[in-house]
């Protein structure tokens, strides 16, 4: 990596690198960088050393445009951990000679965030240096902290890059979405990671060729990375530690294997044992065997599956499986998936084996996931009347006039709190999507459900 002069300064949650030779953002003095991590070490310094997300370093993509054509745009960055995001916005400064900022969601406040828009614009305006404001983890912002974003975005006084490992369509305000690029980044493959791990063992800023790793080391550190690879070369330089502490240059299973704490698993988290352990998985939950749910449970586990893939599934299927054969099913399932947030493995996973008994012994009913499919296929076979009169929108000026609303009856006032009226429209007026189990909870509420659409119909 080409080293220069830096000017580094930090304030609450800003960070800021200015390098004086061009050598891009986050570039580190000889004996600093050489006592770095390795997965900082071996950053990579342009697109093309950038390993998978082939999508967006195509030629004429639009990030390698940004990139290449030194435009202003800001940039949205959505994927998986250990997919690039940070590193994107690092090249995007390098090679674009721009100023580097980067804000901490987690902690940084309205204040820290104004502060560096207004530095980046009086920069802009005394030398006219443009600055990359990197956000990590932007989904962690309040609505406050984004909408301080917009005026730097849209003045362009800064180039933002944000990144979030959630949906931005739930997590970012739509202003800022709108103003963005918005680019999806995949998970590595397997074969991404293990071209990362053989670069970062060869290249003189990693290990250099120090050390050599048994293939199925190698298999190991990429089957434990699980797509990530920044956990991979924290996995590789942990075993080349241990490696070393045994006065050996060969990182053999045991090393790699007493390195991260794990036992090797057969499983493939790419191919057919990914797919066939999950598949089992789910099926012994819907069977109701919970040894056999928290035996596949643990090969994940052990494996290094992601612990969110695991604790989504469990969500899935409290609402597909479950429902409300036992209403509190989601519940756990959502319980465990916060959980998993919150705490992060190992110890999330007695949350994710709690919820995977409290799942596999509760009462089953498919009739949730049967109801809306059935209420999807009315809609999409063009099954779709006018809003009975009387349930339209009433509070505006002339709707009266219109009919709308005057025939409600406010089910509050009738008896048992249900009013007999027409609430579907007349085409699918007989449609009878919901279909209650006598099994567990749902029992109950068949028998309820029975009654309040007798009333509702007046039958």
């Amino acid at each position: 990596m080409p080293e220069g002069d830096d000017e580094l300064f930090e304030t609450g949650g800003l960070q800021a690198r200015r390098t004086t030779e061009a050598a891009g953002a986050g570039a580190l003095s000889s004996a600093s960088h050489a006592a770095a991590p390795l997965a900082v070490r071996m950053r990579p310094r342009s697109l093309e050393e950038l390993v998978g997300q082939s999508q967006l370093r195509a030629p004429g993509s639009p990030l390698r445009q940004l990139v290449e054509g030194d435009q202003s745009m800001s940039l949205l960055l959505w994927g998986p951990p250990g997919t690039g995001k940070t590193t994107i916005a690092a090249i995007l400064s390098q090679q674009t000679d721009r100023r580097f900022v980067e804000v901490s969601a987690v902690s940084a406040g309205v204040k820290e965030v104004r502060a560096a828009i207004d530095a980046a614009r009086r920069e802009l305006v005394a030398t006219g240096h443009e600055t990359v404001l990197f956000v990590d983890e932007v989904h962690r912002f309040s609505k406050a902290q984004q909408d301080a974003l917009l005026p730097g975005v849209e003045n362009r006084w800064v180039t933002l890059v944000a990144a979030t490992t959630e949906n931005p369509f739930f997590s970012v305000i739509s202003p800022l979405l709108s103003r963005s690029l918005l680019l999806r980044l995949e998970s590595l493959t397997d074969d991404d990671i293990r071209e990362v791990l053989d670069h970062a063992l060869t290249d003189e800023r990693g290990l250099g060729g120090a050390y050599d790793v048994d293939p199925d080391a190698l298999d190991h550190l990429v089957r434990l990375a699980g797509g990530d690879a920044r956990r991979s070369l924290t996995y590789l330089e942990a075993a080349a530690g241990a490696a070393s502490a045994r006065g050996s240059t060969t990182i053999d299973l045991e090393t790699a294997e007493t390195a991260v704490d794990q036992a090797a698993v057969r499983y493939d988290r790419q191919g057919d044992q990914h797919y066939d352990v999950t598949s089992a998985f789910i099926k012994s939950l819907r069977g109701s065997d919970v040894d056999a749910a928290l035996h596949y449970l643990a090969r994940m586990l052990e494996a290094g599956e992601d612990p969110r893939f695991i604790a989504r599934r469990l969500v899935i299927l409290a609402s597909e499986d479950i429902g409300l054969a036992d209403p509190t099913a989601l519940t756990t399932a959502v319980a465990a998936a916060q959980a998993v947030q919150l705490i992060g493995m190992p110890e999330a996973r007695l949350n994710l084996a709690q919820a995977t008994i409290a799942l596999a012994i509760a009462p089953k009913s498919n009739a949730v996931i049967t109801a809306i499919e059935a209420a999807s296929a009315d809609v999409r076979a063009g099954k779709i009347g006018p809003v009975p009169a009387h349930l339209r929108d009433a509070h505006y000026q002339g709707a009266k006039r219109l009919g709308h609303g005057s025939s409600y009856a406010y089910s509050h006032d009738a008896p048992f709190g249900i009013a007999e009226q027409q609430y579907a429209p007349d085409v699918v007026l007989d449609a009878e999507y919901y279909k209650p189990t006598e099994l567990g909870a749902e029992a109950a509420i068949k028998e309820r459900w029975a009654r309040v659409r007798r009333i509702i119909r007046g039958r």
